[in-house]
């Protein structure tokens, strides 16, 4: 049902000594927590609740101790009944503590012992072994809420062995393998899920929604007992008992829980038979309702409600006033009614203080949205009676821990229309453990209670109550409530505020920090695009005065220092902050001197001053976020965990909220750098930086659509409300210069080759090639050899297809502006891609494949006779792909006006569909040699291709932003590459990833065999017929969600494991895969996980631990396991256990992320690639240890190190065609090639490979072949650059990075050809026209890029004439005197 993770999460004590680093600062962490946890009066037992944060390296270390009840001797010699409990969460403790307590005084029938466990502390081997022995002896077993699957069959196998013996077993709601154990009597429930009984339909995987499951056993436990009470035989009774007793236990409060008690022990305990107990009936409260502390009852009316609240005598003036905000919140039923409710009832009295109404509603089943829109919207006006809603569950809303319904989440959401908060309640943690854990919430609610509850559009995952070890009863932590309750309102202003009053301020990126990169961000046209938004508001009615004419002039204003008399590297300065000031409005200032000294610093400050940059124009400030400060510093790049925000940093967020007074801040294009500030990774606390910067602001988001993983990132740790944007439509690479000369003596060879002409030919062909340096990629035989028809053909068709490779290839051209959609003919690449992709679930077929089934061809044998180079099937492919284009073409056309827009599809298409003869691709394929393709797939294929059609040319990235700032609901929905998903479209959705534990998919780990498989061929085929002991590759949390765990997979099936999913489809166990069916040896791994996706995939980093771990235990032969070799070697020279030396899952510490690398290389911060070298191993070495998982990432640099020493192999995945490995920095920053080579002991440089899965034709390619493509179809193609520079400003700095990024490459790798730059600086420098266009358009980065050949020649990675780079000199300074001259 619920998401969750497993694993056998245990540890010896040995290990306890390493990980003592753990809590170092938490300088003002202990702020908020109750002062002296521990009361003197239980001096017996208080050692045990100090939870030091290790112990047994869980996350989950009180005991069951607390728990237990032990009845004193009593003279009377009554009966013990002995109780064993377990439950997920603690709120039932106190309750039934209560319950036996009383019961005993009373000592009437019988005295209790009970002892209760928590299902996460079953992980302990020490506490499973004390619950199996506390069954041996137990009368009554009962388990509520037991969904992790792992744990589940734990607590199974322990009751089933005393199941016979056992007086009574009860099981409320859980898995069916817990649900079976179930026995009262005669009633059983170990055939559930097989009879026909109305009950046990209930548990049948066909009932989709499980929140109709949950709401459907309530009815039911209203209306049996009364049927059942009537039934003569024992079986009703039974039946009937177990009914009650759901009801007693729903019931919760400690009166319920005694007569429950009684009930079953008067009737099944045999030392009570004959006693007559006494019991009262189910006291039943309301399923769902309105419930306040101060209020006489329950209501489940509003209308009730509002009334005793307008008669209220205990309240402020504010409350009084019928136009103060009102804030819904919603709660769970178990908290009320077992009395745990004193975090629901701070909340309440906090929101009061500040002047709000609330609305407390509650369910007990588990499906809110019955309830939401039942006492949420007014049922006359159905307009919403509240300004924002507080979830203070922490589930989704419909199924709770169980199955999710997202889709009736969204609906009922969407009707309400309010902002929607999720804020969580820690579960599996003390709020000691919370406060020093460096990863923050146990990974399982991260799943369970983060994850979920974003697929309905929830956001602001604050913790706002903690657990008390002792009691288990839960208590508000005040400073994050008072911030969820202040946030809450913000969010509900927004709705009340009117739009002429409302203060923005919008945030641009420069990164790196200089002047020609103000407005960075992925895919946008960052001025463009702000200036669209900025029309769009003031025609709205926000009030945006003195609004420049045009984008150009908006850029001036923001970069230019209007005062400057001269040379001024400044940008427009809106705001001067002295230093008093800066400290009085910045409380955790004096937290910052630890890294940066006193205030103001030379950063962001003249010496005297902090300086805020921007400018305002009416109520909108558009400010630049300043760096993170360290960019520039080899030695602080070195740094193991990241420094903290630098004192100019945090101005500007004191600046924007408390001074220019934001309503709400809109942080615009991916991305900034306030979400990767040091802190926990999921459930801040106030010490934490991405807490304090965004402090009580609203926080709105522009993403890109494609980056999920980051998008989440901003989600959870600054609190984003993140709006997708699209990135721009992509087209084909195509062909230009010599590449274009080929192709045309390519076409005549193919018609002339059989004349005596043939061998003339290819011997232009061979000599254009090797001036195009095609002789990189494809073995040219020496000019003027003779070599037979047989051979031209295959030289011909090696080239060929390189070409055709090239030209095919999906550029993203130019910059995306916020609401501009493409026009039709735009999306045209898009979709020939979306139709390459065979979609098996939708039973839609691929363009390609139907093409090939016509001339009686498989497309994956095509595809494999292209790459081998055979002729016939290159242009065979060709030939595919032509009429892919053409008929796909043809049908847009008609699907659009004269101006190019596509006119309402929906009628066009059935028209359309409607003829067989007319389909225009019918029309068009009719003259092509795939007149017979099959119809009927083609009209189910187009059908398909209709709906992305709309939903690509489709607007709503204004829309979406206009109602986050009315303080609306924005919808959710997945993002990801839209043309392997396209539900990623339309985009101006709230972005959110996937369930973390729905990864990988059945499909993901199909298509990694495939790729692992030809990854080892190529690399037996380029290492002499041996496979590779090691792989080093990386894991990336976006392209993990893109394609649902494929990478994930990849690591997996490299070591010979396979995934296995539980009853829900939840993964989290692994097999291994014998050694007869995996063919080969086990391949050694070491693994770099990005630091996103370790926020994002804690439980899969766990899982591959244990997968790792459990391989390199197997009883094998070392030359068909590499893991086990290499941990015995290891372990062996490091004194450790094989456990230990097999650790190779990396990232960085939490809450750090990258391995400065790419900061280096864009700022030239470092002297050689020793340093760079170095910053990769201090910065990537932190393993995760699925042994002791409550200890976060903790350094292992040897282990790290060795494990490197090995790889014969480095390795990554490409899988969209918008991010090749020169966009981003990304990709070099964790290339660890060069790295490798300096630890082997052979010095040898290990084979570097590249994945391309961005096609349906998956590749393995070198990364010299991969950057030379990259090269060819990006930096050096005409149709790229020139639709780069068509956007102006920002298309220079795009082609800048593009060369940056190449000589990171250079630096990591080593793979880059010299002619590479050659051409580039052929290109950009030697043509004058090019040249004077890049100074004028954005001289500060024509300066950089000046500047990065002459550091590609210095540092040797490109050898040229010494004219060039005089040349180079010359106008590097004609440059720094043209922007000085800018400024005079």
């Amino acid at each position: 049902m619920a998401s969750l993770v497993s694993s056998p999460f245990t540890l010896p004590n040995s290990k306890v000594e390493h990980l003592s680093s753990f809590s170092q600062k938490n300088y003002f962490l202990h702020s908020f927590l109750p002062k002296k946890l521990n009361n003197t009066n239980t001096q017996s037992s208080s050692h045990k609740f100090k939870c030091a944060a290790i112990g047994n390296g869980l996350f989950t270390q009180t005991t069951p101790e607390v728990r237990r009840i032990v009845p004193e001797k009593s003279s009377k010699g009554l009966p013990t009944v002995k109780v064993v409990y377990v439950v997920l969460e603690a709120q039932y403790q106190s309750s039934l503590t209560a319950a036996v307590q009383s019961l005993n005084q009373s000592g009437e029938y019988a005295s209790f012992e009970v002892v209760g466990y928590l299902v996460e502390e079953l992980r302990d081997a020490n506490t499973y072994k004390s619950f199996c022995k506390d069954l041996e002896d137990a009368n009554i077993f009962i388990g509520s809420l037991i969904f992790v699957e792992e744990l589940a069959l734990k607590v199974k196998d322990a009751v089933e062995k005393e199941r016979e013996r056992l007086d009574a077993v009860l099981v409320f709601p859980s898995m069916p393998e817990v649900m079976r154990l179930n026995k009262l009597g005669s009633f059983s429930m170990s055939q559930l899920g097989q009879s026909k009984s109305p009950f046990f339909q209930l548990f049948k995987k066909k009932n989709k929604s499980s929140a109709g499951f949950a709401d459907s056993m309530l009815k039911l436990v209203r209306t049996l007992p009364k049927v059942l009470k009537y039934l003569p035989s024992d079986k009703a009774q039974d039946a009937r008992m177990y009914i009650l007793s759901l009801q007693f236990w729903l019931g919760g409060s400690p009166d319920n829980l005694v007569n429950f008690l009684k009930m079953v022990s008067g009737s099944y305990v045999p030392a009570l038979k004959g006693t007559k107990v006494e019991y009262s009936d189910p006291v039943l409260y309301l399923d769902s309702g309105i419930w306040h502390p101060l209020a006489p009852c329950m209501y489940d009316d509003v209308k009730e409600y509002l009334n005793w609240y307008a008669t209220r005598r205990d309240t402020n003036e504010q409350l009084k006033n019928p136009n103060a905000p009102v804030i819904g919140l919603v709660l769970q039923r178990s908290h009320i009614v077992t009395g745990d409710e004193s975090h629901y009832v701070a909340v309440i009295m906090e929101l009061e203080a500040r002047g709000a109404k609330v609305i407390p509603i509650f369910a007990g089943g588990l499906d809110f949205s019955g309830p939401v829109e039942r006492y949420f919207i007014d049922p006359i006006t159905k307009k919403p009676m509240v300004n924002s809603v507080i979830s203070l569950t922490g589930f989704a809303l419909v199924g709770g821990p169980a199955r999710q319904d997202h889709p009736r989440a969204v609906e009922a959401l969407m009707k309400l229309d309010v902002p929607y908060i999720v804020a969580l309640p820690l579960v599996f943690q003390t709020t000691e453990e919370w406060l020093n854990s460096t990863l923050g919430l146990h990974p399982i609610q991260v799943a369970l209670q983060v994850a979920l509850p974003e697929l309905d559009g929830g956001m602001e995952p604050i913790v706002f109550a903690g657990r008390d070890p002792r009691t288990g009863k839960s208590h508000a932590l005040h400073k994050r409530v008072e911030q969820l309750c202040t946030r809450a309102i913000k969010w509900g202003e927004l709705k009340r505020k009117s739009k002429a009053e409302k203060k923005l301020a919008i945030t641009v990126f420069s990164f790196p920090p200089d002047k020609g990169n103000v407005g960075t961000a992925a895919y946008l046209n960052v001025f463009a695009s702000i200036y669209s938004v900025l029309k769009d508001l003031q025609s709205d009615g926000y009030s945006v005065e003195g609004l420049p004419e045009t984008a150009e002039v908006l850029i001036e204003d923001i970069i230019h220092d209007k005062e400057a008399q001269f040379n001024s590297p400044n940008l427009n300065i809106a705001y001067k902050m002295g230093v008093r000031e800066y400290q009085n409005l910045t409380p955790y200032a004096t937290a910052l001197e630890e890294n940066w000294g006193k205030p103001p610093g030379n950063l962001n400050s003249d010496g005297e001053n902090l300086l805020v940059y921007g400018k305002q124009y009416g109520n909108v400030f558009i400010g630049v976020q300043p760096t993170f400060g360290y960019e520039g510093d080899p030695m602080r790049l070195l740094f193991s965990k990241s420094a903290s925000p630098h004192h100019g940093f945090a101005a500007y967020y004191s600046f924007v909220e408390k001074i220019f007074k934001a309503d709400a801040v809109l942080h615009f294009g991916t991305h900034g750098s306030l979400e990767f500030m040091p802190g926990k990774q999921v459930g801040m606390s106030d010490a934490c930086y991405p807490d304090s910067l965004i402090g009580n602001i609203p926080n709105v988001y522009y993403y890109a659509a494609n980056n999920p993983s980051e998008a989440t990132i901003a989600k959870r740790r600054s609190y984003a409300n993140t709006i997708s944007y699209l990135t721009p439509p992509a087209e084909n690479a195509g062909l230009y210069k010599g590449l274009k000369q080929l192709s045309e003596l390519i076409s005549s060879y193919q018609s002339l080759k059989d004349s005596g002409r043939g061998p003339q030919i290819v011997n232009s062909i061979i000599s254009t090639a090797r001036q195009c340096n095609l002789d990189k990629d494809v073995e040219l035989p020496e000019e003027g050899v003779e070599i037979s028809a047989k051979e031209r053909d295959l030289v011909v068709g090696k080239v060929y297809s390189k070409i055709m490779e090239i030209e095919s290839r999906l550029l993203p051209c130019g910059l995306h502006v916020i609401g501009e959609p493409p026009s039709a003919m735009e999306a045209v690449a898009t979709l020939v891609n979306i139709a390459a992709l065979d979609r098996p679930e939708d039973g839609i077929s691929s363009l390609p494949s139907i093409l090939a089934e016509t001339v009686g061809r498989e497309i994956e044998d095509i595809y494999r006779g292209s790459d081998k180079g055979i002729l016939k099937d290159v242009e065979l492919l060709r030939q595919i792909t032509e009429a892919s284009r053409g008929a796909i073409s043809a049908f847009v056309e008609r699907t659009t006006n004269k101006k190019g827009q596509v006119v309402d599809v929906a009628d066009k298409l059935t028209s359309i569909l409607g003829f067989g003869i007319n389909e225009p691709w019918i029309q068009y394929l009719s003259n092509t040699k795939f007149y017979r393709a099959d119809r009927e797939k083609l009209r189910v294929l187009f059908q398909y291709l209709g709906e992305c059609l709309k939903l690509v040319v489709a607007d709503n990235e204004l829309g979406s932003l206009k109602q986050a700032l009315e303080g609306k609901y924005v919808e959710p929905g997945p993002g990801g590459d839209p043309i392997r998903n396209p539900k990623v479209l339309p985009t101006g959705k709230n972005i959110h990833a996937l369930d973390p534990q729905a990864i990988p998919t059945t499909a993901a780990m199909q298509s990694a065999m495939v790729v692992v498989d030809r990854l080892l061929e190529r690399q037996k085929i380029d290492n002499g017929g041996k496979y590779p002991e090691t792989v080093a590759l990386v894991l990336w949390g976006t392209d993990n969600i893109k394609t649902y765990g494929e990478s994930l997979a990849q690591v997996m099936w490299m070591i010979g494991v396979r995934p296995v999913a539980d009853a829900f489809g939840r993964v989290n166990k692994v097999e291994p895969v014998s050694l007869e069916e995996l063919g080969r040896p086990r391949v050694d791994v070491v693994v770099n996980c990005s630091g996103v996706f370790r926020d994002l995939f804690i439980n899969q980093m766990n899982l591959l631990d244990r997968a790792v771990k459990m391989v390199a235990e197997l009883d094998e032969p070392e030359d068909q396991n590499y893991v086990r070799k290499h941990a015995l070697e290891q372990a062996k020279t490091l004194g450790v256990d094989v456990r230990e030396a097999a650790s190779r899952i990396f990232s960085n510490a939490s809450g750090s992320y990258s391995s400065n690398i790419n900061l280096a290389v864009e700022n030239s911060s470092w002297n050689d690639e020793k340093q760079l070298q170095d910053m990769y191993l201090s910065r990537k070495s932190f393993a995760f240890d699925s042994d002791a998982p409550g200890a976060g990432m903790t350094e292992k640099r040897k282990i790290f190190e060795m494990a490197l020493s090995t790889a014969d192999a480095t390795f990554q995945n490409l899988d969209s065609s918008e991010i090749s490995l020169t966009d981003v920095s990304h990709y070099f920053d964790s290339d660890p090639t060069n790295l490798v080579q300096n630890l082997r002991k052979d010095g040898k440089k290990p084979s570097a490979y590249i994945a391309d899965t961005t096609t349906a034709n998956a590749q393995v390619r070198t990364l010299s072949e991969t950057v030379r493509l990259d090269a060819r179809t990006k930096l050096l193609n005409p149709k790229w650059y020139e639709g780069m520079l068509s956007t102006g400003y920002e298309g220079v700095r795009e082609i800048e990075k593009r060369l940056t990024n190449t000589v990171g490459w250079s630096a990591t790798s080593g793979q880059v050809d010299n002619w590479v730059y050659e051409e580039a600086n052929t290109t950009f420098i030697q043509d004058e026209q090019m040249l004077n266009r890049l100074m004028s358009t954005n001289p500060n980065s024509f300066r950089k890029l000046l500047q990065t050949f002459l550091e590609a020649n210095g540092r040797g990675y490109w050898e040229t004439s010494a004219e060039n780079i005089e040349r180079l000199r010359q106008l590097y300074s004609e440059v720094e005197d043209k922007i000085e001259g800018i400024d005079r």
